[in-house]
């Protein structure tokens, strides 16, 4: 099972973090890659480098940040690959305890799988090769 845990910090946007904080983070990174529980994480600018798009009845509206719904910043995300949804949320809770205040919210990630028959051979090759590609631009 794969998850995305994204992290909403409780303090505000683009606080560099400390010397003692990044090597804890650093340490948990490292034990997590060796259980074979990350594959991929990382932080965010803050908002006011970003933009949001949305599309509504096929028109694009493009605002540039800084936005203002602190509660919904994402500062962070990681994808982990575990055995199940309570294996996820004990690896994000100590994510937490090194992170500080803020929240995480994980969410299952889909596999070609679960769509069940509409699935042909084609499309899980399809999907493989993507998947090796994407590998291989990191």
């Amino acid at each position: 099972m794969r998850f995305i845990c994204l992290y909403k910090p409780a303090a505000e946007e683009g606080r560099p973090p400390t010397q003692e904080h990044m090597v804890q983070m650093g340490n948990l990174i490292e034990e997590m890659t060796k259980a074979g529980v990350l594959l991929e994480t990382g932080g965010c600018h803050p908002s006011a480098r970003g933009s949001r798009i949305r599309l509504s009845d096929e028109n694009f509206t493009v605002t540039d940040g800084p936005f203002t719904e602190t509660k919904e910043i994402i500062g962070g995300y990681a994808v982990i690959q575990v055995q199940s949804k309570e294996e996820a949320v004990e690896w994000t809770k100590r994510f937490l305890k090194v992170a500080g205040d803020g929240e995480s919210e994980i969410r299952l990630l889909h596999e070609a799988s679960d769509f069940g028959p509409e699935v042909t051979p084609e499309i899980r090759e399809q999907e493989a090769r993507a998947r090796s590609r994407m590998a291989a631009n990191r």
